[in-house]
């Protein structure tokens, strides 16, 4: 390579307008790399280990082999009828090498990011998937001798080694790996940033420097005056107002774990976001994340907070976005969380703490000095909860986040987890007494105060109530909503009630269901007859208002959410009616089942406190709930991340990420149904697939249009031809499944499912 004349080593290659190759300089990428991951870095003090990890991300490109792949695979300095080219090199295992040789123990760290930074953390011991680990890539010092080799400037080799503390303390092993990921992220975020600018000027132009968010409190008070302005005087708006001064009053205090405990209809979304940017700019926070458990509560949260805070404010990330709403900027900050205000969901944020992919984990850096609001929090998984509280506990003590616990249902998370033993593992300790603040002086005075129903036990009390009794109960009132535990439950009810009756459940795809709730609150707003029988889907971040809201036996957070579709504006002379009755059978074995068991225990123990749905009663009921949980830790990922002192460093991130799956997708398929909507036909976006290919617009839309069905339902859906597997424009199958016959998907009960490989109870929703 140069026949004796200097090398110019290349990191990457473009083509200008004119086709001419302009060539991108490894050492100066390699040095920008290092300031840019430097200087997310020292938003938690460890510039020095994010910057050397820049400067030796990229020094398995300085071996000969890979400079010849790159002027292949490019087309620079070759023939243009020459063809192909060599495969792919391994340039990620040279800085790694180089790192533990000058590092010893300590530069594992590095090993971890470099090895990483385009497959993802590495396990230290070979994984099953690739059969490579950490452990033997940097025993093959061949990598870094071909390196050396093309003589690396010394600048460069002998960069100068890190001297911090992680995040200026010592870090427990428990949070070893957290802040291993942060590094990570810090390292990847930087190295596509800096190959974005390079590669694609028009990209990096959209980008925008991030801004502080005092501007935006202004945007806040206007709107809040606003609409209270011409909000009508009634005992629930003037609580509502206490509730959000005293959120914003408390907003000095010091950075750490909060908890707002606001019964349902209290303004809760409104009223954490007062104290967030209060919060924020009282102690130099960067942003606000809400976070959310459900991708149908997500839409209505992000599209408040758009009227508050304007489009380009609010970053909406999750997996079923409206393309329309999408600017392009938008996009952009999606892979890294560069916006003033991000509404993601639990699966985003969780899943990420305990990631490998680089896509998964590059946003991480930016949660640093943010102020985090987990909305509807009893709803985090248990069977996860071990590892969640504490990668929680670790955002709050070594990366500055203030994170707020908001519900209805506050969860017994401080103290001891699970009682003193559990049926396979120890319960745990969860979050420290006196570490959770309270943001409401009296939440048990604000429960009896915004307590707008009357819970009330089905006549046949213990006993189990037939469909057709409950059917018989729903004709006599004219506006009700029923909520039942099952998909086959919903079904099963709907079919004995007059046609005028509305269903709803995920079997209906997500715009199906938002076009039906919209006709549903049109219809509980003129006073029109109304019932509907729904899944637990419509419990929370759906507002319906009805008089009187029928609940089949569940877990008392879920009664709670239910007790907050009847009379939520409280407009009703007298109480709302929430009827809780027992279904002819228990539900799913599980979570739901211990949940209705737990509920069970409480009501036969103090009935007054699941009447009074007051902060006591779910302190009561989640600590016996929580007692008959298997596991909180069930995939044992925390011992996957934590090694023993012998072991420093020695983390399975990799399959850690495999198992930490809140939503698990492996026993289930996702199908495009045909819906013709207000806004668009899937058969036409079908049709617009098979032309020109999948493009993240058309993907995102088609999103809307989807059911997701057990593995076994698809089976037989793809038996009897009812779907087939969606082709691009070259013929090829796309992995995708989607509805080929039309009596497959109805207007009123979505996705058709009768035949014998359908159950009912494999999805509560």
């Amino acid at each position: 390579m140069g026949g004796g004349l200097r090398v110019e080593y290349v990191a990457h290659v473009r083509f200008d307008a004119e086709k001419k190759a302009v060539v991108h300089p490894l050492e100066e990428h390699l040095l920008e790399v290092g300031r840019l991951g430097g200087k997310f870095a020292s938003a938690f003090g460890n510039e020095d280990w994010a910057t050397l990890a820049g400067i030796w991300h990229d020094l398995g490109k300085y071996k000969g082999d890979f400079q010849e792949y790159i002027r292949q695979v490019t087309g620079y300095e070759r023939d243009e009828a020459e063809e192909g080219g060599p495969g792919k090199v391994d340039h990620t295992a040279a800085g790694a090498i180089h790192a533990v040789e000058r590092m010893g123990l300590m530069g594992r760290i590095l090993g971890y990011l470099i090895a990483g930074h385009h497959s993802g953390l590495p396990d230290w011991i070979k994984d099953e998937a690739s059969g490579r680990g950490l452990q033997d890539r940097i025993k093959d010092r061949q990598h870094l001798e071909l390196a050396l080799a093309g003589e690396p400037p010394q600048g460069i080799l002998n960069a100068v080694l890190p001297k911090t503390l992680p995040c200026g303390k010592a870090i427990s092993e428990e949070h070893c790996h957290l802040w291993i990921r942060m590094l990570f992220s810090c390292l990847v975020d930087a190295d596509f940033l800096d190959t974005e600018a390079f590669m694609d000027l028009e990209k990096a132009s959209l980008r925008t420097a991030g801004t502080g968010l005092a501007e935006f409190r202004d945007c806040y008070n206007r709107y809040m005056g606003e609409m209270q302005a011409v909000s009508a005087d009634t005992s629930v708006n003037r609580i509502r107002r206490q509730i959000l001064d005293e959120c914003r009053s408390h907003a000095t205090w010091e950075p750490g774990f909060f908890s707002l405990t606001v019964p349902t209809g209290g303004g809760k979304t409104l009223a954490s976001m007062g104290f967030a940017l209060d919060h924020a700019i009282q102690h130099g926070k960067r942003r606000i994340i809400v976070v959310i458990p459900y991708t149908s509560i997500i839409e209505q949260t992000a599209e408040v907070l758009r009227k508050v805070f304007g489009d380009e404010a609010v970053l909406e990330h999750h997996s079923n976005l409206d393309p329309d709403r999408e600017t392009k900027a938008a996009k952009l900050a999606t892979e890294n969380w560069d916006a003033p205000i991000v509404v993601t969901t639990n699966v985003q944020l969780f899943e990420s703490l305990f990631a490998a992919r680089t896509s998964a984990c590059r946003k991480l850096h930016n949660l640093t000095d943010s102020v985090v609001i987990l909305d509807e929090a009893q709803m985090l998984p248990p069977e996860y909860l071990k590892p969640i509280l504490s990668g929680l506990r670790g955002l709050v003590d070594l990366f500055g986040v203030s994170a707020v616990l908001c519900t209805a249902t506050q969860p017994a998370l401080v103290g001891r987890i699970g009682g003193d033993k559990l049926q396979n593992k120890e319960s745990f300790e969860g979050l420290p007494a006196g570490m959770v603040r309270e943001l409401m002086t009296s939440p048990d005075g604000l429960a009896k105060q915004l307590m707008r129903v009357k819970v009330e036990r089905h006549p046949k009390r213990d006993q189990p109530c037939s469909w057709e009794e409950i059917a018989a109960d729903l004709k006599e009132l004219e506006q009700v909503l029923c909520i039942v535990n099952t998909r086959k439950n919903c079904r099963e009810l709907f079919d004995l009630l007059p046609e005028s009756a509305i269903h709803l459940s995920a079997l209906m795809c997500g715009e199906h269901r938002s076009e039906v709730i919209a006709g549903i609150k049109a219809k509980l707003k003129v006073g029109d007859p109304i019932r509907v029988v729904s899944t637990q889907l419509v419990e929370a971040g759906v507002d319906l208002d009805f008089p009187v809201v029928y609940r089949a036996l569940a877990g008392l957070d879920s009664i709670a959410q239910a007790a907050g579709r009847c009379n939520r504006e409280g407009k009703l002379a007298e109480a709302g009616r929430v009827v809780v009755f027992v279904p002819p059978e228990a539900a799913p074995i599980g979570l739901l089942r211990k949940g209705e068991d737990a509920t069970k225990s409480l009501v036969r123990a103090r009935p007054d406190l699941v009447e009074a749905l007051s902060p006591e009663a779910f302190r009561t009921y989640f600590e016996t709930f929580y007692s008959k949980v298997n596991s909180f830790d069930a995939k044992d990922i925390q011992a996957l991340l934590a090694g023993t002192d012998a072991q420093r460093f020695q983390m399975q991130f990799r399959t850690a990420a495999q198992r930490f799956r809140l939503i698990d997708d492996s026993a289930q398929k996702t199908v495009v149904v045909w819906f013709e909507g207000a806004r668009f036909k899937s058969r036409d976006l079908l049709e617009e697939l098979r032309k020109y290919g999948p493009h993240r617009k058309l993907m995102r839309r088609l999103q809307r249009c989807t059911v997701t069905v057990p593995d076994r339902a698809w089976k037989g859906l793809l038996d009897q031809g009812a779907i087939q597997e969606l082709m691009g424009p070259d013929g090829k199958g796309l992995g995708l499944w989607g509805q080929c016959v039309p009596e497959l998907y109805d207007r009123t009960f979505g996705l058709r499912l009768e035949g014998p490989a359908f159950q009912g109870d494999e999805y509560i929703c």
